[in-house]
């Protein structure tokens, strides 16, 4: 493939430079290094999500466990308050643990196909199965954000580098499996529940991202079906 063409490629598919969201409260670097004493919203749900005392007042241990899960996962700003992107993470995380060993329970992801890798952007979960037969996953993805969603549909990897790299960002994509025009799976150094999004590619971690790139091959299908929340 041409230089031409792999610019075009990457040039829509790029998604390891994404930066987090930051949220409309007038955070400051400064106030950001601060640990609000206001309670959010969603301050009892997330203090039962990370098994504080239920109360729905904000504490200083409150705030240092819930800064402590903003860091992990790239939520800006990270000031402890149990705000709405906050609890979206967990109820995410919540959601995607439900589903279990069962992801195509309600059978969207086509069965007739032979190996398919499908992906669930409602749940940002993705699994590998063959007919009726899970192959391995579903693991948590980081797909397109508003703007830049991933498309939906039935599509085939064409084309597969694993040691991409942008030409156009100078950013590495490794374990890069193109399936649709720039979008491809491949894997990214940031938490898979880190906002906003990708700008259209299905992020994994490098564990997930190598299976992938050990299962796949040139021609396999791809189903990407749902809507990302806030997409």
């Amino acid at each position: 493939m041409g230089d031409i063409r792999r610019r075009g490629v990457v040039a829509l598919g790029v998604t390891a430079l994404v930066a987090p969201l930051t949220l409309a409260l007038g955070a400051t670097p400064a106030q950001a290094a601060s640990c609000t004493t206001s309670a959010g919203p969603y301050q009892k749900k997330v203090e039962k999500f990370l098994g504080r005392p239920v109360d729905g007042k904000q504490s200083a241990a409150d705030c240092k466990a819930i800064r402590a899960f903003q860091d992990k996962h790239g939520i800006r700003p990270n000031i402890g308050y149990a705000g709405p992107v906050t609890w979206g993470v967990m109820d995410l995380m919540n959601k995607q643990k439900a589903v279990g060993k069962n992801p195509n329970k309600a059978g969207k992801c086509p069965t007739n196909k032979g190996r398919i890798a499908c992906v669930n952007l409602t749940l940002q979960l993705s699994w590998i199965q063959d007919g009726k037969k899970l192959v391995y996953g579903p693991v948590p993805v980081r797909t397109g954000r508003n703007g830049y969603e991933t498309r939906t549909g039935l599509k085939k990897i064409y084309w597969r580098n694993i040691d991409h790299v942008s030409t156009i960002y100078d950013v590495p994509m490794p374990y890069s499996q193109f399936f649709d025009g720039g979008q491809a799976f491949h894997s990214v150094g940031v938490s898979m529940w880190n906002p906003p999004g990708s700008h259209g590619c299905v992020n994994m971690t490098k564990t997930a991202a190598k299976k992938y790139w050990s299962l796949l091959k040139k021609g396999d299908d791809v189903y990407v079906y749902g809507r990302k929340p806030g997409t």
